[in-house]
């Protein structure tokens, strides 16, 4: 026998590309530990775990990272609201950093050389790990299969891949009548790849897997309420059930239930990918996309108006790139990061909530902050206000909106032409 060119730990999902790649790193001599973790996907670990080892893996690591998932990633971006190009909830993006970080523990514990992973040449998530894995240890050497040419000119398309599976004897679930990639976790989950790379071409319904389609979903809606401490969702209630939920995870699969039964969450969209190449992707984010509404509702009666002004301008826009970007173990990060529980602690109430048909409906919220005051707002009473008060208001805020008029003016009697297509020079 050969000598072990060293100890590879591969990111493992147990799909077709990772199964492939650990047959392929065994073919090139390399002595293969397989990592999956558990981030709340739908998957039979011990299925994974024999497939792994049947393929010729040398051990079998298996992290339970649900809570940390939550506590660590999840929250933070749900109190800074975070969205990508206005649409995309960041679910793949959340995942890699606490993946990154199980994966170089073990690697560290088992005296691994080298870690791998299955990430594609053109996608975001081969710089979102690897930018990850040298956050946490500097000097660890990846194995990129997709960007070595001896790999992807051997496999230059899913169907190499699946020849090669077939020949090898590794069961996937991918096969030529659905050949879709998908990415899944506790927060949602992603198909791209195949037949969904025409961005023109409706997604067949049987590929939607968490959500029910809205069309099907019950026709009575569902309501609840969330409570938020400091921007975070700490309890939910369901008075169908009779039951309240308030552990950090309980919360999320329960909210992930509710959503997927009244078919909430589907976006298909095409999205800028970091490296410059668009791509389309269809996502299902059912807890996500409830406790988005719910929190960004909120965040009306009990936030400053410019402290959440500074929010949405800085903090949600580079929180926000910094996950797309894979730059979470960096020190941007931790800057950001470092203003949101300033930005929170007036986050504090309760929003109640209807579930219909793919909608989620705001039927109300309360707070004890005080910011928002009933008679001060209301049109039947003066509340305290003085509306004479606003004429001063007014006069300061018009100085320069005057002077900008006057000088438009001056250049319309002097025959310059108006530029402004929407007629506010004349």
């Amino acid at each position: 026998m050969s000598e072990s060119k060293g100890r590879v730990l591969l990111a493992y999902s147990g799909g077709l590309d990772t199964s492939c790649i650990l047959a392929w790193l065994i073919e090139q001599g390399y002595e293969v530990y397989a990592f999956m973790a558990d981030v709340g996907q739908e998957e039979d670990f011990e299925a994974a775990q024999k497939k792994a080892l049947a393929v010729g893996a040398k051990k079998f690591f298996l992290e339970d990272l649900k809570r940390e998932f939550v506590t660590q990633l999840i929250y933070p971006a749900l109190q800074a609201n975070c969205i990508y190009e206005n649409v995309y909830l960041l679910g793949t993006s959340l995942a890699r950093p606490v993946i990154a970080r199980g994966m170089m523990s073990v690697a560290d514990r088992e005296g691994c050389d080298y870690v791998s992973h299955g990430c594609t040449g053109k996608g975001n998530d081969q710089v979102r790990f690897e930018l990850a894995f040298y956050g946490l240890k500097p000097d660890i050497k990846v194995i990129a299969p997709w960007r070595i040419p001896d790999f992807y000119h051997r496999f230059a398309g899913r169907q190499a891949l699946l020849a090669y599976a077939a020949e090898k004897k590794i069961p996937v679930q991918q096969t030529a009548a659905k050949p879709w990639s998908t990415d899944e976790n506790l927060f949602h989950i992603s198909y791209e790849a195949g037949i969904l790379e025409d961005p023109d071409i409706t997604p067949p319904t049987d590929m939607w897997k968490l959500t029910t389609a809205p069309e099907d979903a019950p026709s009575t809606p569902e309501r609840i309420s969330i409570e938020f401490k400091a921007g975070l969702p700490v309890k939910v209630t369901v008075p169908e059930q009779q039951k309240s939920f308030t552990d950090a995870v309980e919360v999320f699969t329960t909210l992930n239930s509710l959503a997927r039964k009244h078919g909430i969450g589907r976006i298909d969209i095409v999205e800028n990918r970091f490296i410059g190449v668009k791509s389309r992707g269809c996502y299902e984010s059912p807890a996500a996309t409830i406790l988005r509404v719910a929190h960004v509702d909120l965040e009306g009666l009990t936030l400053d108006r410019n402290v959440r002004a500074l929010r949405d301008q800085f903090v949600t826009i580079e929180l926000s790139r910094i996950l797309y970007n894979g730059h979470w173990f960096t020190p941007e990060r931790e800057f950001v990061t470092s203003a949101i529980p300033a930005s929170q602690r007036t986050v504090n109430g309760l929003v109640r909530l209807k579930l219909y048909k793919g909608n989620v409906v705001v039927e109300g919220r309360s707070s004890d902050e005080g910011l928002y005051d009933e008679r001060e707002s209301s049109m039947d009473e003066l509340g305290g206000f003085e509306p004479t008060d606003t004429s001063g208001f007014i006069q300061i805020e018009s100085i320069r909106i005057k002077k900008w008029a006057q000088a438009n003016i001056r250049k319309g009697q002097a025959g310059v032409a108006p530029e402004d297509v929407y007629g506010s020079r004349v």
